[in-house]
């Protein structure tokens, strides 16, 4: 039996993503079950990440601070910038702790199908960036899907007449993978990828 609250906090979490309406349902009556504390401590969380995390004004990065904690890193090298769609995806490449240089985020990737084109994504201001002077290579590091591929493909054109070294991330078979489950794009991409040993 449901009622109205319960609904309405169902349907709110249902738009999460990932989150489906079953495990919507699940974490409602979890929600209701835990102590008021609780849920009080979980409201304020929320509250408060929302109104205290912004965008890095260099990078795009989340920060509480002016700058985010890579871009105000002294040790940083300043000379290579990792462009990433999201700002969740610094997270995913600072968890390897082996690159050591700043990010650019795009905030999204270019889909013409969806209207989002050049200048609906920071690509002016990553340009900007590299005509300080300082950078001397840009990684590629948007996803290996159509939108991704194609946002990476305009801004090496873009960067290609300024002289700056431009990368992109290898694409292919992950380490413990099977090449009798690999999808036949991921193991072209593997083959175009090949190095010396």
């Amino acid at each position: 039996m449901s009622t109205r609250s319960i609904d309405n906090l169902t349907a709110r979490l249902n738009r999460l993503p990932g989150i489906g309406i079953k495990t919507a349902q699940r974490l409602a009556y979890h929600i209701l079950d835990l102590d008021p504390d609780e849920v009080r401590g979980l409201a304020e969380a929320l509250t408060d990440a929302k109104s205290r995390v912004h965008y890095c004004p260099v990078c795009g990065n989340y920060t509480e601070d002016e700058l985010c904690s890579v871009c105000s890193d002294p040790k940083r090298d300043r000379s290579l910038i990792c462009v990433v769609r999201d700002a969740r995806d610094v997270s995913f490449m600072e968890r390897m702790r082996e690159f050591r240089g700043l990010y650019h985020v795009l905030g999204g990737t270019l889909s013409p199908m969806d209207g989002v084109g050049p200048d609906d994504i920071r690509i002016s201001e990553l340009l900007e960036r590299v005509r300080g002077g300082e950078v001397k290579e840009v990684v590629l590091a948007t996803n290996p899907d159509v939108e991704g591929e194609a946002t990476a493909a305009y801004i090496a054109g873009k960067l290609k007449p300024m002289g700056i070294r431009t990368t992109r991330i290898a694409h292919g078979i992950p380490i413990g993978g099977n090449l009798e489950f690999v999808d036949e794009i991921t193991l072209f991409k593997a083959m175009e990828n090949r190095r010396e040993v």
